[in-house]
């Protein structure tokens, strides 16, 4: 990691359970001297995780809790907000993270995690969103950045990214176009809050001191 990536910067954890290439976009965006933020953890619920070997590669320190070897999900979902709270971050990135957080962990770090969701959020939360999307007939798909609360895939909305469908779209092209509009906003999101001008107040995100009513919507070009 760069040293203008120590000192002043926010502290920042990010969970993955995949390949990891939002992680890949945030760490390009730093060693570009464009994100502000000290990543000081890596962790993975999955031990195959391929994004886990992306952090090592940029000196990032990593930790994988083995979402399978533990006896049940609450037993494995303290082993991981303990390991967060010991590490106290200023925020946490879901990258790819694939478990639902505890209400209590939620509510310990609310207005501190940040999450990247595959649609236009009201719309499909949940799994399969480019599938479902096509299935819908509707005009448009992209991806949402989003506060995290309890409630899965419902924090308040801060930016999307926006994409029309095409008649000859599949799930794959799709997911490819939606991918790479995720590799522009998350970082973005990321430098509002550790710029301080992003912030999750009384239920609402905040953005220059003025509640966002509707999303920000960056639109494909």
């Amino acid at each position: 990691m760069k040293k203008s990536e120590i000192g002043s910067a926010v502290s920042a954890i990010i969970l993955i359970s995949g390949y990891g290439t939002n992680l890949q976009a945030i760490i390009d965006e730093i060693n570009k001297n464009l994100l502000p933020i000290r990543i000081i953890s890596v962790l993975s619920d999955n031990p195959q995780a391929y994004g886990i070997e992306r952090a090592k590669k940029s000196g990032i320190p990593t930790k994988i809790i083995d979402y399978h070897g533990f006896r049940d999900k609450t037993d494995f979902h303290q082993a991981m907000e303990e390991n967060i709270k010991k590490l106290g971050p200023d925020l946490v990135v879901l990258a790819g993270y694939m478990r639902i957080l505890s209400e209590d962990f939620c509510h310990q770090f609310r207005g501190k995690i940040l999450n990247i969701h595959p649609s236009l959020l009201p719309k499909f939360r949940g799994l399969n969103t480019h599938q479902r999307v096509l299935d819908s007939g509707d005009e448009f798909h992209g991806s949402t950045v989003h506060f995290v609360t309890s409630e899965l895939d419902s924090g308040p909305l801060v930016l999307q990214y926006r994409t029309r469908i095409r008649p000859t779209d599949d799930p794959k092209t799709l997911t490819q176009r939606v991918q790479l509009g995720e590799y522009q906003i998350y970082p973005l999101v990321i430098r509002w809050f550790a710029e301080g001008i992003l912030k999750m107040v009384e239920g609402k995100a905040v953005f220059m001191g003025k509640k966002i009513t509707k999303p920000k919507i960056l639109e494909e070009t």
